[in-house]
């Protein structure tokens, strides 16, 4: 575990495998912290040849925390955030694994600062600045469940428990039993983790400060997109979207697989990283 200071916040990072292999930042999505990306997954990567980084988000992990409602940041300032974890271990680029509202972020990175990404892979994301037909996004039966949040207790560890884990439960995909025993063993991490789990849902109140109206289109270094055929959160539409508009950039869906990472499924998707991006 290392500490980086960015923009005057504390940012709690890990890394995996040999400094001397190319680096990869893993940049999760919004409400999660690092162990959205399991060590499996982490080793797998380092295994193949990348000094992997994850680190905790702003407001999650053992990251700079606010209390629920009080963050005054953007997601821009997250994007500076990767750059400031990538100044940290002193990478002058890298390659970027986003997921999610991190693969929106890593986007931007990627706009702003090309020389600092040696590639892009993103994982169950959209494009940043959409500006096409409406895409389809979050399903009725995410929402409803989100719609529990205004009620729930976050010092009862039981309700804050279950309520996390019908929201990985309802990311899952079709291709493999919802694994339980797993989940609940990483929340229970999760919850000891933060001083103030609610304040992970700062996220959903998140904006930007300019415009980024199809500037997805504008990203120029290699590009992979993975993204699960049974996403119920940005569905594979999103990815289509992505593939479309970048040039040169390549799309694989992932059946059976949702908004997730399922353990079953690192090894495959190590491999896919490593084999679609340039080292």
């Amino acid at each position: 575990m290392k500490m980086i200071e960015s923009q005057g916040i504390q940012i709690a990072t890990q890394a995996f495998g040999s400094p001397d292999d190319p680096g990869l930042i893993m940049v999760m999505g919004a409400t999660a912290s690092m162990l959205g990306w399991p060590d499996t997954f982490c080793a797998a990567l380092a295994n193949r040849g990348f000094y992997v980084i994850r680190f905790d988000h702003r407001d999650t992990g053992q990251s700079t925390t606010v209390q629920p409602g009080a963050a005054r940041y953007t997601v821009e300032d997250m994007a500076s955030d990767v750059v400031g974890v990538m100044d940290g271990y002193g990478l002058d680029s890298a390659h970027i694994l986003g997921m999610s509202l991190g693969g929106y972020i890593s986007q931007i990175v990627a706009v702003i600062k090309p020389d600092r990404v040696r590639s892009l892979t993103l994982l169950a994301s959209e494009p940043l600045g959409w500006d096409g037909p409406a895409l389809p996004h979050i399903s009725k039966e995410f929402l409803d469940h989100f719609g529990n949040l205004a009620s729930l207790n976050w010092s009862s560890e039981t309700e804050a428990t279950e309520f996390l884990l019908t929201s990985e439960r309802l990311s899952g995909g079709s291709g493999q039993n919802f694994n339980e025993t797993y989940m609940r063993s990483r929340i229970e991490q999760i919850l000891a983790r933060t001083s103030s789990p609610a304040s992970m849902f700062n996220h959903a109140t998140l904006d930007t400060r300019q415009d980024w109206t199809g500037r997805f289109r504008d990203i120029t270094v290699p590009v992979l997109i993975l993204h699960g055929a049974d996403d119920p959160i940005l569905p594979v539409e999103n990815g289509e979207a992505l593939a479309a508009g970048i040039v040169g950039s390549e799309l694989i869906v992932l059946d059976g697989i949702g908004h997730e990472l399922p353990l079953s499924k690192v090894e495959t998707i190590a491999d896919l990283i490593a084999g679609g991006v340039p080292q």
